[in-house]
């Protein structure tokens, strides 16, 4: 099967005392950028992981990234059929 596009997604981790930060970039070919954002708070007496804190911070930012690209997809659909392929709230 040939490959029709491929997609490369960056994540960013940034940690500040008990809060953990990701900052996640998609690059469509039709040059659309995505970018979303996504956090973690680790708990005081929580030991500090911070793998956890960047996975649960990643999910979250990754999550948004796909929300945004399902909007935009159902955008162009409504843009091409005339009708709403989707109802308002998710």
């Amino acid at each position: 099967m040939a490959t029709l596009a491929g997609w490369h997604v960056e994540l960013e981790f940034s940690e500040e005392g008990h809060r953990t930060s990701a900052a996640a970039l998609l690059r469509l070919q039709d040059g659309n950028e995505l970018k979303a954002r996504g956090y973690a708070m680790r708990h005081p007496s929580d030991l500090g992981q911070l793998r956890v804190g960047e996975e649960i911070a990643g999910a979250r930012a990754l999550m948004d990234l796909a929300s945004q690209l399902l909007d935009k997809a159902h955008g162009e659909i409504d843009e091409a059929s005339g009708r709403q392929s989707r109802p308002l709230t998710h």
